[in-house]
């Protein structure tokens, strides 16, 4: 007999969005990124050019901002020096020692001028990490008195367990989008959040845009020209984008289930709503998503991808419709072969008012489709039983 399943594991996130003549993620030319998928070419937005206006937004939601810098340092001696009135060689040193004090491979940036205070990997924290470790170097300010100048300045100075305690603390937005940082021991954060790198559902092509700027300030008469020509690449499409969130890796980092509720309310409402900044001065391409499918599982996350191998057809209307029958005939094939034990909840909402057998109950809005996949993510065995 099978044990009903009353636990949720995952909450996958499906979109087809449309975007207009645009270029959201450059590649080192300035072309549109492409891939090549179903023997076609495809315009596509990496996972990092999501997920980082994604983590913005989800942190002006939650009211929890995180750093993402290699100037550490530089921060905590600049906050020293300005705030707090240290001579600029101390804070500098103070600076230096919050690397130095970690006792571990953490390391400065050799490279860089010494103004220029880095270190050499890349630091995810808390905003407060700053002021914070500025804390610890207040409390010790006559010891690395003592030591600024002499062969004590490239040994610990401040307390490594206080330290430490800082660079492994984190917040809401680490626990959704983790934190590799191999060099201090129990700082590293597995993130419950998975982003896919959207790609279109259909072949696409670059297109060049020829432009010119004129010299407002017009000093001689036959200087009729433009003052500057280039061309610039662009593309446009429907994507499909997916993530998903680990349900049990988030509450392995959250362990108060009203914050696990809010930070997963967060991470996909700002999905959803979420655009890449690049080129948007010149193209706008503020869209909504066509559709947004959301499905709770108990066994695995499942994308739907291959949805689009072969590539979208355009109907009358253009990609947008087959694109989203496609997604609905697919996601019913995998109910068929999968089958729906696993399946706790699956919703959809979009533009179309036509329906989609196969992304199951039709929501009117993008909150209630969001709210409704949180309650069915949130269930525990007690409150199910």
């Amino acid at each position: 007999m099978n044990t009903p399943i009353t636990h949720a594991r995952f909450l996958d996130i499906h979109i087809l969005q449309t975007l207009p003549y645009s270029n959201v993620n450059r590649d080192d030319l300035g072309s549109p990124k492409t891939v090549t998928f179903g023997g076609t070419t495809r315009t596509r937005v990496s996972s990092q050019a999501w997920k980082r206006p994604t983590r913005k937004a989800v942190e002006e939601s939650i009211g929890e901002k995180a750093l993402r810098t290699r100037r550490l340092p530089l921060q905590v001696s600049t906050l020293l020096a300005e705030e707090r009135n240290w001579p600029a060689d101390l804070a500098q040193f103070a600076g230096t020692q919050v690397v130095i004090s970690t006792d571990s491979k953490l390391a400065l940036d050799k490279e860089r001028d010494k103004a220029d205070q880095a270190t050499a990997s890349l630091l995810f924290l808390p905003m407060d990490a700053v002021g914070r470790l500025a804390g610890i170097a207040e409390q010790h300010r006559t010891a690395l008195e003592k030591a600024l100048g002499t062969k004590a300045a490239n040994k610990p100075v401040l307390p490594k367990d206080e330290v430490h305690e800082v660079l492994r603390s984190r917040n809401g937005s680490i626990a959704l989008f983790g934190r590799m940082l191999a060099e201090i021991p129990g700082a590293g954060v597995d993130g419950a959040v998975q982003v896919a790198h959207a790609f279109t559902t259909h072949s696409t092509s670059v297109q060049g845009d020829f432009f010119t700027a004129v010299d407002d300030v017009d000093q001689w008469a036959q200087d009729a020209g433009s003052a500057h020509m280039n061309t610039a690449e662009f593309s446009s499409g429907v994507f499909y984008r997916y993530a998903t969130i680990d349900l049990r890796d988030l509450a392995s980092s959250v362990a108060d289930p009203a914050t696990a509720r809010e930070l997963a309310t967060a991470f996909v409402s700002s999905f959803i709503s979420s655009v890449p900044s690049a080129k948007k001065t010149s193209t706008a391409p503020h869209t909504i998503p066509d559709l947004v499918h959301v499905s709770v599982r108990a066994d695995r996350p499942v994308s739907y991808a291959a949805a689009f191998e072969k590539p979208v057809s355009p109907g009358a209307g253009g990609w947008a419709g087959p694109s989203r029958t496609a997604l609905s005939t697919y996601a019913q094939k995998v109910c068929v072969l999968l089958g729906t034990d696993a399946l706790m909840h699956r919703a959809y909402a979009g533009i179309d008012s036509g329906a989609l057998d196969g992304l199951g109950v039709r929501t009117e809005s993008f909150p209630e489709l969001v709210a409704d996949a949180v309650d069915a993510a949130m269930k525990t065995e007690a409150a199910t039983a």
